[in-house]
């Protein structure tokens, strides 16, 4: 049987796993990605690495 705690470590590799893809598509496709930082601001990094925070105008309330 697999430990919780490998599960958790599993899980935390294949988060960062899918965040690393995101930057390569976004730098292959010159866009960006969106995301939450540890600090709950929502932010766009692009491609270059400028990393912006979003605005309340921005989000669309639905």
């Amino acid at each position: 049987m697999v430990s919780r705690l490998n599960q958790i470590k599993d899980l935390q590799k294949l988060i960062k796993l899918t965040g690393d893809r995101a930057k390569l598509d976004a730098k292959a496709n010159e866009t960006y990605i969106v995301y939450k930082t540890k600090d709950g601001q929502i932010v766009k990094e692009y491609y270059n690495g400028t990393i912006v925070p979003v605005s309340d105008e921005e989000v669309p309330h639905a």
